[in-house]
């Protein structure tokens, strides 16, 4: 790097560090983090009422979008900005600003507030994540890691099972604002247990922030992101609109990799990218949260629709899939920390999620609600197995300096392909439903259910004609059936990418080196 940057002098390893402040700081991670996790789903039941009180149901996807967007946008940006400045102090400020965010939120007057303020709060979020995973590896060495990423990790299937029953209580017993003020005293008690018993010994790097590469990855991301969640859908694939997005997208996209490789201190330091394991990685990340949060983003809609559960209630259907997730994840972070193996763990979850995706092909209209809940358990066990690996080798394959910026990045790229994922995902989804229904009740008939012309809540879907009934739950299916489909070839892909993986020695104190691949000194710059 740099002649101009300076560091502190320290071993490229975990400090030192207690039992008891290293619980202590994960419980404060767990707050930070769990408020990230919870809030779109706590959203998830309170945004009918929502739109109803505020208007503008046209704009009630970027009610979410704009959350999504910010998050993704923030994620490596905060994730240098920890490096650079102390993880600690980056975090403690993600929270602050996400709670800024909940509380106007909660204050918005109309819709357009409210998707100005869900920005505010993504923002925050995307410090949440990043920070808390690249502070675990401050905290303890990469052998060790994976117990307390699990622990963290375990939080997800409690979030995805308690967010939307807590949004439900919520909207009903007090008003869809407390989905949001909820988050206030929750972040208070993360800030004061993160700031009161978390004790870091990170560097501080004087450097200056990379604002052209923060500004052309954040515009290169929400063009690409708008390019999926528009195209098909609000514009043709072919229009202006489109295509001019796209190619914004592509030369923002360009810029930002001309910009990394050649300023002191880049938000994503491409020479990360000259390792292997590092790599594919970022590749099995970006795929498989395309397939894991685009299809099953489609799975409540069946459990309701079809199946004819509750919003509360599909949550709970889902328990197979959240606890397979969960068991899984605490069982390897276990092996690992005993044994240092993990290369074997994205080869089984790669195989676990493609086997799984396809055994929810057996979804159909008349499949009994028991059985359709323990059918998404084998996705959830190939879900446990990749998702902490992907960054535990991320962290592997890096120096301390850079733990930041590489857990920024294992998060970018898995957010970027959820986001991805949902709307490509969903473009099948969309197409196969219409299909069903047009052929069922003629044309006019499908696209305007399909498109949002007509509405069809669970819940109404009961009154309609038996014909209407049985031909939207076929619709449903179908559609179903297509995402798993798509889901299965990304997680493919995924199995294929997880067999390049190399087994490199997991650092376990000091003196041991990041990789087992160093990259020479003269490779320490990028050459573009």
């Amino acid at each position: 790097m740099s002649g101009t940057n300076t560091v502190e002098s320290r071993p490229d390893s975990a400090p030192v560090t207690s039992n008891r402040s290293i619980y202590i700081a994960i419980i404060g991670l767990m707050l930070g983090m769990f408020l990230a996790m919870l809030d779109n789903l706590m959203l998830g039941t309170a945004l009918p009422t929502i739109v109803g009180e505020l208007g503008g149901i046209n704009r009630l996807s970027w009610v979410v979008t704009a959350y999504t967007l910010a998050t993704a946008a923030a994620t490596p940006i905060w994730g240098k900005l920890g490096d650079l400045f102390g993880r600690k102090g980056m975090f403690m400020a993600s929270i602050v600003i996400f709670l800024i965010g909940s509380m106007l939120s909660g204050l918005s007057q109309n819709i357009n507030e409210l998707i100005g303020f869900r920005a505010v709060q993504g923002l925050g979020a995307g410090g949440l994540m990043v920070g808390a995973f690249a502070i675990i590896g401050d905290l303890v060495p990469p052998r060790e890691r994976g117990r307390f990423q699990a622990i963290i990790g375990g939080m997800m299937p409690i979030a995805f099972v308690g967010g939307p029953l807590l949004g439900g209580f919520l909207t009903d017993s007090l008003s869809w604002r407390w989905a949001f003020y909820v988050n206030v005293p929750l972040g208070a008690v993360a800030l004061l247990v993160t700031g009161l018993g978390m004790h870091l010994h990170t560097p501080h790097i004087k450097a200056k922030i990379d604002y052209w590469g923060a500004l052309l990855l954040t515009v290169g991301i929400v063009a690409l992101t708008l390019v999926a969640s528009w195209g098909g859908t609000e514009y043709p694939w072919a229009s202006t609109q489109i295509i001019g997005l796209a190619v914004l997208s592509i030369v923002a996209l360009a810029g930002f990799v001309y910009v990394e490789g050649r300023v002191p201190e880049p938000i994503l330091p491409l020479r990360l990218f000259r390792d292997r394991n590092f790599t594919l990685a970022q590749i099995l990340s970006f795929l498989v949260g395309a397939a894991m949060f685009g299809a099953v983003n489609f799975l409540p809609q069946y459990m309701q629709d079809v199946q004819g559960a509750s919003a509360t209630a599909s949550g709970l259907l889902l328990l197979p899939l959240m606890f397979g997730m969960l068991v899984v994840m605490l069982t390897v972070g276990q092996l690992i920390m005993r044994n240092g193996r993990y290369r074997i763990y994205p080869i089984l979850g790669g195989a676990a999620l493609t086997a799984g995706m396809l055994l929810m092909l057996l979804l159909q209209v008349g499949t009994s609600t028991v059985e359709a809940s323990a059918l998404t358990l084998v996705a959830g066990l190939g879900m446990g197995f990749i998702m902490q690996n992907t960054t535990l080798i991320t962290q592997n394959s890096v120096e301390l300096r850079d733990m930041g910026a590489a857990s920024g990045s294992v998060t970018l790229f898995r957010t970027i392909g959820g986001s991805l994922g949902i709307a490509l995902l969903g473009s099948i989804f969309t197409s196969r439903l219409e299909n069903t229904l047009s052929g069922r009740l003629g044309e006019k008939a499908g696209h305007s259910i399909a498109s949002g012309g007509v509405h069809v809540t669970p819940s109404m879907l009961k009154s309609l004609p038996v014909a209407v009934q049985d031909a939207f739950k076929s619709g449903i299916t179908s559609g179903l059936h297509g995402t798993m489909i798509g889901g299965a070839v990304l997680a493919f892909l995924g199995f294929v990418i997880a067999w390049f993986i190399r087994e490199v020695p997991l650092r376990g104190g000091p003196g041991t080196t990041p990789s087992a691949e160093p990259v020479p000194e003269v490779l320490a710059e990028p050459v573009i």
